[in-house]
């Protein structure tokens, strides 16, 4: 299993750009797809993004694309998330996830993945 801790959420206005990173512990970071999920009070947790092991096949909820870049560097075991465009709905706790070990195809399913992060508080005012 592999721990996880994110970082820099925070607060920004409607329009703004708020960026969260993931560092991740151990030696098999690289062998694993990464993903963004959120959960706003009072609902369920959903899929944001993902990206491959390598970082060269990524994607997007359709409330996020064009919107949210995901990123990764497999040398720094860290996964980002830019936000820029940002709106009052993207409010919510953003969770980064990690795939189990070998599992480098991205999904959106969260049941796909086997370890998570403590989440990160992200608040957008209008």
């Amino acid at each position: 299993q592999v721990q996880l801790v994110e970082s820099g959420g925070g607060f920004a206005q409607a329009g703004g750009s708020l960026r969260v990173s993931c560092a991740a512990s151990g030696r098999t970071f690289s062998s694993r797809a990464m993903g963004w999920f959120r959960q706003a009070p009072g609902k369920e947790r959903e899929f944001v993004s993902t990206i491959n092991w390598s970082g060269t096949t990524v994607s997007y909820a359709d409330s996020v694309k064009g919107r949210f870049t995901i990123s990764r560097d497999n040398a720094k075991n860290t996964v980002d998330l830019q936000m820029n465009s940002l709106k009052p709905e993207d409010t919510a706790v953003y969770y980064c996830a990690a795939r189990p070990e070998g599992s480098r195809g991205p999904s959106p399913l969260r049941g796909d993945y086997g370890s998570w992060g403590q989440g990160t508080q992200v608040t957008v005012s209008s």
